[in-house]
């Protein structure tokens, strides 16, 4: 009976000491594996994977792009090559040439669709000039008239001794005509023409 009162007594007091100490009955903490991260971290992140975070003034991660369709700031260069100009300036709108008269002449006159036009007289130096766009659009008007397409490929009267003859192309189709009396959808174009037509001249 001493014996079982006794027993009784010391397992009070050691429980007591173990609430004064503070020591767990759940066994002492299990220390790091060797070459482990300390404990109570997180270990590196995987391979591939970018670390964020939510604190302010969070960055984008390093090598991210725009998201695609995104337009180039302004006062981005255009391409080059890229223009906004008449495409065909150079472009020939009508052609005449004359010939014939007692010297043999054979001069020309080009006219091109932006208005600019060449004048060539034998050995001389040829002559530019650049009709208004207001002349530009006669001629252009008088070449596009109905009447005009009909007009006769050659000189339907009789040729005139030693004249001159004149060839005009307007869109791949040629028209001969002399000295003499002219259809009038013909002459309204000679009427628009730079300084009335080719010099005849030598």
């Amino acid at each position: 009976m001493v014996r079982g009162v006794r027993g009784t007594w010391c397992g009070t007091l050691l429980l007591a000491g173990v609430l004064v100490t503070g020591t767990s009955g759940c066994g002492p903490e299990t220390p790091a594996e060797p070459g482990g991260p300390p404990s109570g971290t997180s270990g590196p992140a995987e391979p591939g994977t970018t670390a964020t975070t939510t604190a302010p003034g969070t960055t984008k991660p390093t090598g991210a792009t725009t998201a695609p369709g995104t337009t180039p700031a302004p006062g981005t260069p255009t391409a080059p090559g890229t223009s906004t100009a008449d495409p065909h300036p150079a472009e020939v709108l009508v052609e005449v040439v004359v010939n014939g008269g007692l010297a043999g002449v054979s001069n020309k006159l080009v006219v091109h669709a932006d208005g600019s036009w060449t004048s060539r007289s034998g050995t001389e130096e040829p002559r530019t000039g650049r009709q208004t766009p207001a002349e530009t659009a006669r001629l252009r008007a008088a070449l596009e008239d109905p009447a005009y397409a009909r007009v006769p490929e050659r000189p339907t009267g009789d040729p005139v001794a030693d004249g001159f003859q004149y060839y005009v192309t307007y869109r791949h189709r040629l028209v001969v005509t002399g000295d003499g009396e002219r259809p009038a959808a013909l002459q309204r174009v000679f009427a628009a023409l730079p300084e009335g037509g080719p010099p005849t001249n030598p």
